[in-house]
Formats: structure tokens, sequence, C-alpha cells
């Protein structure tokens, strides 16, 4: 008879320590950021010559991909119509669209400026179930 509490206890010692550990693993879960970006291109020889492909390379430096959007590839659904280029980035956390973002600010003031506005916003994601 004390054997089988002790398989009892054992068996609910171990099903208390890994659901432990699973809700430990589950919350260092980091989820994905996007970056929606809204780009009013006003010379678009000097931003696809002098600007667009240093953005490219910092945005795969950074770990960034390229969802979608570019030049005149969105639509008004609602509201004011959209700048003439939209994109939209993802990146592995908000840690590294962090990161990416203080690169592109440097860039956008020495080069982007000039042949751009630019309005971006940073978007955690949400875990899917």
């Amino acid at each position: 008879m004390k054997s089988n509490y002790k398989i009892a206890v054992a068996v609910i010692a171990s099903f208390v320590l890994g659901a432990g550990a699973v809700s430990v693993l589950h919350a260092q879960v980091k989820l994905p950021a996007y970056v929606v970006a809204e780009i009013d291109v006003k010379d678009q020889d000097g931003y696809a010559k002098d600007f667009l492909p240093k953005a490219q390379a910092n945005i795969k430096e950074s770990g960034g991909k390229y969802l979608g959007g570019g030049a005149n590839k969105a639509i008004s659904l609602e509201g004011s119509p959209p700048p003439n280029r939209v994109v939209l980035l993802q990146f592995a956390d908000m840690d590294a669209l962090k990161a990416f973002n203080v690169k592109q600010m440097k860039l956008e003031a020495e080069v982007g400026n000039k042949y751009a506005s630019f309005r971006a916003v940073g978007i955690e994601g949400v875990e899917q179930k």
C-alpha cells in the first residue's frame, strides 16, 4: 500500500514540475514584431538609387523580412488615401525592431529625408492559438 502512495506522489510531483516548466518556457517566447511604413516619395530616382538599397540592406542586416507593399501597392479602405509607398516588414521580436529603427532613423536623417517623408508604426504580434 505504501508503494502505491509513493508512485502516486511521484506521478503528481512529475506532473506539477512538467506543467511549471511548460509555463516558464511558454512565458519566454518572444512574439514577432511588425513595421508598417508610409513613405511619401518626392524624388523617385534619388530614392531608388541613393536611399532604397541602403534601407533594404538595413532590413536584411537586422533580420527583417519584407512581407508586402511597395510603390503604389496600397489602396485606401477608409480615410485619406495612402502615400505612394507603403511597406510591411516583420522582425523576430520587438527588440530586433527597435534595433532596426535606431539604424533606420539615422539613415533617414542622413539620406532619406532628401527624397521622401516617412511615417512608421511598430506593432508587436499576438500569440496565435
